[in-house]
């Protein structure tokens, strides 16, 4: 069980402050940032913390090594919080943060090499989704297994939580056209890989 970095206290009779329980996640920042309320901060860890070791959990495959990574995490926003500048919702900052976070903790801990996209690659033609991916292959999972999570997160993403290109964007803060490359690679990966399991059983 992770172990909140600070415990939230009662608030005192005098504050101005709502229930920090009903307090949105941009009024408990402003509170921790302008007020020095560094008690708040255990409201955000308590809404987060379990979700920041979901997504630790989703590339580390460990459960120990996905604490260590979310408490690694949860220290890093603390510390970044005045690095929020609100012109997202704190749980997109929050996620790309962690998402950021796990994919350079696999880069350095992976045998595999991911290959970098880049920002600025021109796309001029619309991602075309003329294959459908999630199909009812029984190869599918054993592929998506196999290929980089960083790739798995975001075919899921797009094709079974149905998120737009634009959502994709402001989850792993990068442009329209990295999000369609990645997409692009990611499905052809996941192509590749059930072609050739369906070969070896031919």
């Amino acid at each position: 069980m992770l172990v909140p970095l600070i415990q939230p206290t009662q608030l005192l009779a005098t504050t101005c402050f709502s229930s920090p329980k009903n307090m949105s996640d941009e009024d408990l920042i402003a509170g921790i940032l302008e007020e020095g309320r560094t008690d708040l901060f255990g409201f955000i860890y308590q809404r987060y913390s379990s979700k920041v070791y979901r997504k630790c959990l989703s590339f580390a495959h460990d459960k120990d090594l996905a604490q260590d990574m979310a408490q690694d995490i949860l220290v890093k926003v603390y510390h970044q919080l005045h690095k929020f500048s609100g012109k997202s919702r704190f749980s997109t900052w929050l996620y790309a943060l962690t998402y950021n976070f796990c994919v350079e903790h696999y880069r350095k801990n992976s045998k595999f090499h991911i290959q970098g996209i880049d920002d600025n690659h021109d796309l001029s033609e619309e991602l075309e989704d003329s294959e459908p991916l999630f199909t009812r292959s029984r190869y599918l999972k054993r592929a998506l297994d196999q290929i980089a999570p960083e790739d798995k997160d975001i075919l899921v993403m797009k094709y079974q939580d149905d998120l737009s290109i634009k959502e994709l964007t402001e989850r792993f803060q990068i442009s329209d056209s990295a999000v369609k490359m990645r997409l692009a690679r990611a499905r052809q990966r996941v192509k590749d890989l059930i072609r050739e399991s369906e070969k070896a059983v031919a």
